[in-house]
């Protein structure tokens, strides 16, 4: 059974996820809860409070996953198939993973949809969505595959636009688990569409 600031955290953060930031009071989750605002803030100290624990659990559990899978960088430009093989299935296996940590896991989903809610009246919401999901897996994904992916005979391509072209209907698919409560077809048409692009980066 989980303690009540964990409990804190979790309920606020559905709330922000659903009503944005702004849009919800202490008062609102303490009353979730069941608790007094007393009562909660012997445990945070305001909303912000609440707000930067939530960016802590996500900074320590983006670590985690960075460690979780080796896609190595910077070995594969002239490496032979089977290694180029290795780093196609190393990119699909994190690829598929972090979807279904980023749609999956209530937290991690809850974390999203704020970020979603808030970046166009919160800049720093904004920023954390970049951070996280748009431009900084972008341009993650533009290393691995200028490195990995693009060998002597695609060289001449551009390494963001092929990372765009990579993550945009990942990033897409996403909002369409979000609508759907069989989240295993938005998930299956993920491994489509990167099996599909994998055939189409060998063959070039």
């Amino acid at each position: 059974m989980i303690d009540t600031k964990e409990r804190i955290l979790q309920v606020a953060l559905k709330l922000f996820a659903r009503d944005g930031y702004e849009g919800v009071s202490v008062r609102n989750i303490a009353d979730v809860l069941g608790i007094t605002k007393g009562a909660l803030y012997k445990h945070y100290e305001s909303k912000q409070d609440i707000f930067d624990s939530i960016i802590k659990r996500m900074k320590e559990s983006d670590t985690e996953k960075a460690k979780k899978f080796d896609v190595p960088v910077g070995t594969f430009e002239n490496a032979g198939d089977a290694c180029r093989n290795i780093a196609f299935e190393n990119i699909k296996a994190f690829s598929i993973e972090m979807f279904k940590y980023w749609t999956e896991d209530e937290f991690a989903s809850n974390f999203r949809k704020m970020l979603t809610l808030e970046q166009y009246r919160n800049p720093e919401m904004a920023i954390l969505l970049n951070q996280y999901l748009t431009g900084g897996v972008v341009g993650y994904a533009k290393d691995l595959i200028r490195e990995s992916l693009l060998n002597t005979r695609n060289s001449e391509k551009d390494a963001e636009i092929v990372a765009l072209e990579y993550f945009a209907p990942i990033y897409m698919l996403m909002g369409l688990a979000d609508n759907s409560d069989d989240k295993d077809t938005a998930l299956k048409m993920v491994e489509k569409h990167i099996d599909y692009f994998m055939e189409i980066m060998r063959r070039e």
